[in-house]
């Protein structure tokens, strides 16, 4: 049987920790290995690692570094995109500052105040006046077909609103909003 995962396309410090409160408030695992600035092991070790999981939905983070190009973060991003052991509930697109990128087009976002808001957001968490979120550590996602994409701003961080002081209430949305979506269908 497939192992459930969630991608998450940030890893630094502050969004690991935000990412691991986050999956323990969704009732889910993280892959805490996989965080990293940028990641910092292979697709092929999160494999095992999801593996060696204890539930589902197992959260792994990808991050690039600010890489414009494809940097290791994608790399491993397509790797687990591809692989068949796994299926991929969803991505967390986390923007970020980055010039040269494509972006990927989103579903929705989740903004700073936690609302669900039709368009992309920016790093601070503010809705842009368009789908295209731009990210270091997006733009593979446009070669593939992923169920759901989910945009916000910089996990952990977003002015505060997201520290996982507070419980990462903006990351934990967004899990649970890919969670929920993928139990309706």
């Amino acid at each position: 049987m497939k192992r459930k995962i969630i991608l998450v396309t940030d890893g630094d410090t502050l969004a690991k920790k935000a990412v691991e409160r986050a999956a323990i408030n969704i009732g889910g695992r993280s892959i805490s290995r996989s965080a990293g600035n940028p990641t910092p092991i292979s697709g092929e070790e999160i494999i095992k690692l999801v593996g060696e999981a204890l539930y589902d939905p197992v959260v792994v983070m990808v991050d690039d570094i600010g890489n414009p190009g494809q940097g290791k973060g994608e790399d491993v991003l397509a790797y687990l995109l591809n692989h068949s052991d796994v299926e991929v509930l969803g991505v967390i697109a986390v923007a970020s500052n980055t010039e040269n990128v494509k972006g990927i087009e989103v579903d929705f976002s989740i903004d700073y105040t936690g609302k669900v808001v039709e368009n992309a957001v920016d790093k601070n968490g503010y809705e842009t006046r368009t789908k295209i979120l731009y990210g270091d550590t997006v733009d593979v996602l446009n070669n593939f077909s992923v169920p759901i994409i989910i945009g916000i701003g910089d996990i952990g961080k977003i002015n505060g609103a997201d520290n996982y002081t507070k419980g990462s209430p903006l990351i934990t949305k967004a899990l649970k909003e890919i969670v929920n979506r993928n139990n309706k269908n």
